[in-house]
């Protein structure tokens, strides 16, 4: 079993939009994958798993592993894994990671779920990040050799640089005006003489 893929499908899950079942087809594998076959029940376990699995990357990302853990226990208990051998023939056996005829919801959030338990356990819940881009708020798996992520995309990275050094530059340039005015020499008031008369 590939455990990366599964947590990775629980970073998928977190981050996508969930308004309809043509969004929550969007996330799913493919259009092989039980695509069809998602209903609004689906619809409806996937977005409370949605908020639950956000807590567990915001624990992590806080340096609160207990609580992610203490997260992940209770899905998966919410989300048990039954694995079973499916194929067709010799050569092409996989597991799956739920009974035969489980529902969509089922399937996909029991190997979210131990995916992500696996990554935990593997790596730790410091690993589970929150994109530092204030406009995101993606979640990611901090794959880095020194865990130093902070950002879900290099576009996030470029785009939260960018901002922090046009701050910098404006606040440069209110500085410099305001320190120009303080040195700037007082005209002196002429003084309006009125005849004596």
């Amino acid at each position: 079993m590939n455990f990366d893929a599964y947590a990775r499908t629980a970073v998928d899950l977190v981050n996508a939009p969930l308004d309809d079942l043509s969004q929550l087809r969007a996330v799913l594998p493919g259009p092989d994958w039980m695509c069809e076959d998602a209903t609004e029940r689906d619809l409806q376990v996937f977005r409370k798993a949605q908020r639950r699995l956000r807590e567990v990357f915001e624990h992590g990302a806080h340096g609160r592993e207990r609580e992610a853990v203490e997260e992940l226990n209770s899905l998966l208990e919410a989300h048990p894994v039954h694995p079973r051998i499916s194929g067709h023939e010799s050569g092409n056996w996989h597991i799956h990671v739920t009974s035969r005829g489980s529902a969509v919801s089922a399937e996909y959030l029991a190997g979210a779920v131990w995916g992500l338990s696996v990554w935990l356990c593997e790596y730790g819940s410091a690993r589970f990040g929150v994109c530092a881009d204030d406009r995101c708020g993606n979640v990611y798996l901090d794959t880095s050799s020194n865990n130093c992520r902070r950002f879900c995309s290099e576009r996030c990275a470029t785009r939260s640089h960018v901002a922090a050094h046009r701050a910098r530059k404006k606040a440069a340039v209110t500085e410099l005006a305001h320190t120009k005015a303080q040195l700037k020499p007082a005209v002196p008031q002429q003084s309006t003489l009125t005849p004596v008369g």
